[in-house]
């Protein structure tokens, strides 16, 4: 550190802007940063992917359209139209802790930077040093008297300056910054997963009990076909063989019942955690399929604006921007480091003349120190560093990948989701039409049990299937907003905090 210890307020002042005057020309040795460039493509898939999805005749099979370049609203899950999924969403930003704990990351790493800039300003401390004594007569007086016992009162003033020449403080704090930019877009990347999540498990909670209606239909079907096989067994007109396996075909289905149950109970706690609850807390909204309206125009970003839009590849490029100043700052290690030292102050035995006559003392000092040998440590660190930059790169180039990746995997999902629910409606359709035909056969025992078994089976999984196809279009759609990045940037609070980054 650089202490200049100045003989007057006047001489402190003019010292202080030289020094600063100094710095502010200095140099800022190493790589200057510059942001990658997007990747150039015009399509986030391959040209077989068509604009507008099938449709199906059923509640939530309308075909949806992709809109290439509309931008994507900060409360996308409003498109939902659901009015207990906008107020549980809500509850969720305010109460989630993982937020808070982003918020203060955020905060801390703030600090920091703050912190590293005072080192730009020279640093003043005032010290009074008071004290009593005595002096052995065997050695000589060491005040300009004979007298052994004595007060001493010392009062100084010092302040220090590092002159920042070669920008290594520079550097150090536009890595603070870059990693405070990171933990500004992790603070982004957490709304967007949280709302997310939110929006998925509700999804998941309409698809359950769906699920969990469609099972009771299937076991309501069974017990009368079970009953009216008991009757005909009464009558003789079938085999206690086919009661046995009407009976094992009730029991399966009834067995079903219990997982998902327990599937929709821990969904439950799943939402109740997500708003910021206990377990014990159970949500006063509930979701069922037609709880939610399917948006039938899906923004999609321009391609070269994804980078811009998805908060993991901003953290990913600040996290390269932080290690690009830290290898200017091992590089400015290397370099001469310049110190400046000096105090002004008084002493004397008595407090009222400190500063009278030929008490006061003042002294400035200045060093240069180069390292003549360190054994390649420093070498070896500036090496570390552009390693990690070089890890940096790589990795930011991964997160690119794998950020068209996710829009191009929802695009094709949601062209499969609505080919599958169309696939599924009919389906459906026809089993149930088996199913009705074949128990109306077995009324007159014109229907085997095995028939039987088999129409109630397919009846039974188609009627899942499209349960889950309809699930699978919501979850997926929300997937969209959330590959293409949320909208987190349309929030009044995201853009005060890139007015305040633009001002860093």
């Amino acid at each position: 550190m650089m202490t200049v210890l100045v003989p007057s307020p006047r001489l402190l002042t003019t010292a202080v802007a030289a020094l600063t005057a100094v710095t502010l020309v200095g140099c800022s040795v190493g790589p200057n940063f510059r942001r990658p460039a997007a990747p150039v493509v015009d399509s986030y898939t391959r040209p077989s992917l068509t604009g507008t999805t099938a449709s199906a005749d059923v509640a939530g099979g309308a075909a949806q359209r992709l809109v290439p370049g509309q931008d994507i609203p900060d409360d996308w899950w409003t498109l939902l139209q659901s009015p207990g999924l906008n107020t549980l969403v809500e509850r969720a930003l305010r109460a989630n802790p993982t937020l808070v704990a982003a918020e203060r990351a955020l905060h801390q790493a703030s600090e920091l930077v703050a912190a590293q800039r005072g080192l730009f300003y020279p640093t003043v401390q005032g010290s009074f040093s008071p004290s009593y004594q005595r002096t052995s007569s065997t050695l000589a007086p060491p005040l300009s008297t004979n007298q052994l016992t004595y007060s001493l009162y010392t009062a100084q003033v010092s302040v220090g300056f590092t002159p920042d020449v070669f920008g290594g403080n520079r550097r150090q704090v536009e890595s603070l910054l870059g990693q405070a930019e990171a933990q500004r877009f992790q603070l982004a990347a957490t709304y967007v997963t949280l709302t997310s999540n939110v929006v998925a498990a509700a999804v998941q909670e309409a698809s359950l009990r769906a699920q969990l209606a469609a099972t009771r239909e299937i076991i309501s079907i069974s017990t009368g076909s079970l009953e009216l096989v008991r009757r005909q067994f009464q009558f003789g007109a079938v085999a206690g063989l086919e009661v046995a396996a009407q009976e094992t075909a009730l029991a399966q289905v009834e067995q079903t019942l219990p997982a998902l149950q327990k599937q929709l109970e821990q969904n439950r706690n799943l939402l109740t955690a997500l708003a910021g609850g206990l377990a014990s807390d159970d949500p006063e909204e509930q979701f069922d399929l037609a709880s939610f309206q399917l948006p039938t125009d899906l923004p999609v970003s321009v391609p070269a604006k994804l980078v811009e839009q998805r908060p993991d590849v901003r953290a990913a490029e600040a996290q390269l921007h932080a290690a690009s100043g830290q290898i200017g700052v091992a590089v400015a290690s290397r370099l001469p480091q310049f110190t400046i030292t000096g105090a002004l102050g008084g002493t004397s035995t008595n407090i009222a003349t400190m500063f009278a006559n030929s008490h006061p003392f003042w002294s400035i000092a200045g060093n240069v120190a180069q390292s003549v040998f360190d054994g390649g440590t420093l070498l070896h660190r500036q090496r570390a560093a552009e390693a990690a930059f070089e890890q940096a790169a790589a990795q930011y180039r991964s997160t690119v990948i794998t950020s068209f990746q996710n829009v191009a995997d929802v695009l094709y999902a949601l062209q499969a989701d609505a080919e599958s629910l169309r696939a599924a409606v009919a389906a459906e359709r026809a089993a149930k039409r088996t199913l009705d035909i074949t128990l109306r056969q077995q009324e007159f025992g014109a229907a085997s049990y095995l028939a039987l078994l088999s129409a109630r089976q397919a009846y039974q999984q188609a009627l899942i299937t499209r349960v889950q196809a309809q699930a699978n279009r919501l979850a997926d759609t929300a997937a969209l907003f959330q590959a293409l990045g949320g909208g987190w940037w349309n929030r009044p609070s995201a853009a005060r905090t890139t007015g305040q980054a633009a001002e860093r």
